[in-house]
């Protein structure tokens, strides 16, 4: 048994982390602040089933309070911190870059001061594949250039994994980072494109589509996430970065039409430009995960929207 603390634990995929770390005999200790980016409320429900866990504690503060961050840490006798807590959201990054180079970077930097300060040495980070930026070349692999980020929420990301490297390398910190592709599922975040299509399908409203509907994204349903996230936490070793994905890549079209034939309602879809920051495709290369850890994806989209679909049903989400 091992304890753990989880930040942003009341999120979509803390709160679902948590659920599994539980389940398996863990004692877990989430820290969130349950920000307004959406409704907290939403975040409360989330963890309602954690909290009925004796093994779960929630604390509830901000990843920047570096000193409660600590308290935390000592008080718990945590073994491993997994850092999923961030400012989320590409084109929001756009209008808010100080906010979030404060919460992701500083808040970051925080975590880890306090990792140094209680002797705690290791750490799941959670990264983006949004650092892969715009590339042509698919798939994404961990060995391929990040130089270029086109939005400040990947430039944050990568930011993360430097400042997890420097912690690695000076004091002997054990630190994964995982790039995640376009999670997915019961849970997700209501600003995200499958759950507001989905509310799209349920309201009888117009959907946007940004382009030609061409860009394609590499959906990776949540059970596959926590699947990865819990199998590399079994192999913590050094530094590494690995990517957890579907391995799929699906254009917008293919993907609205499959929401077309879970829901049987016909889309009324509105096109417009491409926002800025955006990027054309991501699409993962997995050999890395499969190879430190044995991740393999298993849920196909259509399975996966099938799911979501009948959890906002039952849940009266959206």
């Amino acid at each position: 048994m091992s304890t753990f603390l989880i930040t942003g634990t009341a999120g979509f995929i803390g709160s679902h982390l948590a659920e599994r770390l539980l389940a398996q005999g863990h004692v877990v200790v989430g820290l969130d602040n349950f920000d307004a980016f959406y409704d907290p409320a939403v975040k409360r429900a989330n963890i309602g089933r954690a909290l009925q866990n004796m093994n779960f504690t929630l604390v509830e503060g901000d990843i920047r309070d570096g000193d409660l961050v600590a308290q935390v840490l000592r008080d718990s006798r945590v073994n491993t911190v997994i850092h999923l807590a961030a400012r989320a959201g590409v084109r929001p990054s756009i209008e808010e870059p100080l906010l979030y180079e404060d919460v992701n970077v500083r808040g970051t930097l925080a975590v880890l001061q306090a990792m140094r300060e209680t002797g705690v040495s290791r750490m799941l980070f959670a990264s983006s594949s949004s650092v892969y930026g715009n590339r042509e070349r698919v798939p994404f692999a961990e060995t391929d250039s990040v130089d270029h980020p086109v939005s400040p929420y990947a430039a944050t990301k990568k930011a993360g994994e430097l400042l997890a490297y420097t912690f690695s390398h000076l004091y002997g910190m054990n630190i994964w980072c995982l790039r995640f592709f376009t999670v997915y599922g019961p849970r997700q975040r209501p600003e995200m494109a499958i759950a507001k299509f989905l509310r799209a399908a349920r309201n009888g409203s117009t959907v946007t589509v940004f382009g030609d509907g061409s860009m394609q994204r590499d959906f990776t349903y949540i059970n596959d996430i926590i699947d990865g996230v819990t199998r590399a936490l079994d192999h913590i070793d050094g530094y590494e970065i690995v990517n957890i994905g579907g391995a799929h890549a699906y254009p917008l079209t293919r993907l609205l039409d499959l929401i077309e034939e879970v829901t049987g309602v016909t889309l009324e879809r509105l096109h417009e430009p491409v926002p800025a920051g955006d990027v054309k495709q991501t699409v993962a290369d997995t050999r890395r995960a499969k190879d430190l850890f044995g991740y393999e994806p298993k849920w196909s989209l259509k399975d996966g929207i099938q799911a979501q679909w009948e959890w906002m049903e039952k849940s009266d989400e959206g």
